[in-house]
């Protein structure tokens, strides 16, 4: 299949307004005459301003073909557009993203190419042509366009022929590649053949290794293994009876829960608690019980100013009801046979502490070790209990540090504990202790991606492009309050109303600024897909794959009734 290089399109960054924020970005890109070197990164005069989406290897250039610039005219009533105006590097005639396979390689000029994957859906090329529908539209119409990677540097010009030399394995296109990995029904022996493309970029491999190990999977139980992030029991709130609450330490005390078949939670999962109040204040709580326990414990340190742990360590008593909505988290102990590290601060030590029971239970083979780091003997929370797991399991090795007396542990104490380089870490206390703790083994020799961390505020922010950071604290929103159903953000300690100012629950959290993720703001790439505590929802646009049960992508959805968003 063979076509024609219509134009050579560069444009460096630039800064450019979007409501009311700043974004650095490379999307507009204009025609060059001449001819243009393209290297293995880029093409000569070019660049991207969000090289976590766009450019790199995989990505060097982006192709647009012609046929879809007549499309689209059509579709938004537009004159003429100018080719770049997609932010392709190449606008061609002819290879068309349902004839083009990934693994293709072509020749153009001096230069041989291969395709890697479809364009990503982001919403920097709405923001360029004022059509902020635009990324769902090029996936539910297949028209994406698609990337290069530079096999063989060279120079290129406009009026080159656009030679294939090589079919990619498997003969899976870019239309078909795409909706592959953002339509619904999925065909699994697509997805069996896609992991199969040795051209197709790493971050896709992924997602469809993932999609494919998830439609592989037998059945399960949701009583027994509920999914990871989605409620296995029940919908909102729902009211469990105080069993018992024990002291555990100077400011944290547990309390027992109890229902009608309460479904077993994975260890590491959290509740959230709801108390009285208008708002009613919410607030997520670790498990700090094994799976298997019957009942729901949930440890809370009182804080000063915490409206909820107060409630729950001054007005809560044996027999109290309490309002709590099902187990959920990711911060999961995953199946594996390497060396484990469990370390925590303070009553961070809960979900590890619940991980720890789950490894006990089992009586695990594995290496484990249980780091814990607490002010001192008197705030040293579940001390018995975590040396009785500990000493009960064949291959575990304990470690207590007291602040109060040895100050943080550092790299070098950390050194002189010779931890295996191999291990899966999991680490809970407050953002500092695990950004510090994090680094510390990372230059021990530990694998990064293999290091996980659980934060009970609100998350770190996904905003592809946007330069004005903003570090407000989360607030009312602007202008006259709203009427309509009241919206909670849990994670961030804030109720408001619903106004029609804003049109989706997105544009709400982001004139609150609550802390978001998103990337195409248009349901396309459930980036901004968010655990629904309590309530409903319904969209405007319908995104081209719904999220799953108890779960909303807040770009598209407007509340149908009261909701808390985990947020």
């Amino acid at each position: 299949m063979n076509g024609t290089l219509l134009s050579l399109n560069v444009g460096r960054p630039k800064n450019v307004e979007w409501h009311g924020r700043t974004v650095y970005t490379g999307i507009w890109k204009s025609p060059v005459s001449g001819a243009r070197l393209v290297r293995r990164l880029n093409v000569d005069g070019d660049g991207q301003g969000d090289l976590n989406g766009h450019g790199g290897e995989q990505r060097a250039v982006l192709v647009y073909q012609r046929d879809p610039y007549r499309y689209w005219q059509k579709h938004f009533a537009r004159d003429q557009l100018e080719p770049g105006a997609f932010g392709e590097n190449f606008t061609v005639e002819g290879l068309a993203d349902d004839e083009v396979h990934i693994g293709d390689r072509y020749r153009i000029g001096e230069a041989e190419f291969e395709v890697t994957q479809p364009r990503v859906t982001c919403y920097r090329v709405g923001l360029r042509l004022g059509e902020p529908e635009l990324p769902a539209l090029l996936v539910a119409h297949h028209r994406p366009g698609f990337y290069l990677r530079v096999i063989t540097e060279g120079h290129v010009r406009a009026g080159d022929e656009i030679a294939r030399t090589r079919i990619g394995p498997h003969a899976l296109s870019v239309a078909d590649i795409d909706a592959l990995l953002y339509l619904p029904d999925r065909n699994i022996e697509q997805l069996r053949a896609a992991v199969d493309i040795p051209a197709l970029s790493p971050g896709w491999q992924q997602s469809f290794h993932e999609l494919l190990a998830a439609a592989e999977a037998p059945a399960t139980t949701p009583a027994t293994t509920p999914p990871v992030g989605v409620e296995p029991g029940w919908t909102g709130f729902r009211r469990l009876r105080v069993s018992k609450i024990v002291p555990e330490s100077a400011t944290i005390a547990s309390i027992y829960l109890e229902g009608d078949r309460l479904p077993t939670p994975r260890a590491g999962q959290y509740l959230t608690v709801r108390t009285s109040g208008d708002p009613a204040p919410v607030r997520n709580y670790s498990l700090s019980s094994g799976p298997d326990a019957g009942t729901y414990r949930i440890s809370v340190k009182r804080e000063p100013h915490g409206l909820v742990s107060t409630y729950l360590h001054t007005q809560v008593c044996e027999g109290a009801i309490v309002d709590v909505a099902a187990p959920r988290g990711e911060f999961v102990l995953a199946d594996a046979k390497e060396p484990i590290l469990l370390v925590s601060a303070g009553v961070g030590a809960t979900p590890v502490l619940a991980m720890l029971h789950e490894l006990a239970a089992e009586q695990s083979p594995r290496d484990i070790w249980w780091i814990h780091v607490a002010r001192d003997r008197a705030n040293h929370a579940f001390a018995a209990e975590a040396h009785q797991l500990v000493q009960s399991l064949p291959h575990a090795t304990e470690y207590v540090h007291y602040t109060a007396t040895s100050g943080r542990p550092g790299a070098a104490t950390l050194a002189d504990l010779h931890l295996p380089i191999d291990a899966d870490t999991y680490i809970c206390g407050p953002e500092a202790f695990m950004t510090d703790l994090r680094g510390a083994l990372v230059d021990l020799g530990l694998d990064g991606a293999r290091i996980r961390t659980e934060l009970f505020g609100a998350r770190t922010a996904i905003n592809p492009g946007l330069t004005d950071a903003r570090h407000t604290p989360p607030h009312q929103p602007p202008g006259p309050t709203g009427v309509g159903p009241q919206i909670t953000f849990a994670r961030s300690g804030l109720t408001t109303r619903w106004s029609g100012e804003h049109g989706t629950l997105l544009e709400l959290a982001d004139a609150c600024d609550v802390p978001t993720r998103w990337s195409c703001r248009t349901g396309v790439c459930h980036t901004c897909v968010t655990p629904i505590l309590a309530g409903d929802v319904s969209y405007t646009p319908a995104p081209l794959e719904l999220p799953g049960t108890g779960q909303a992508l807040l770009c598209c959805a407007r509340p149908s009734t009261d909701v808390v968003l985990d947020l």
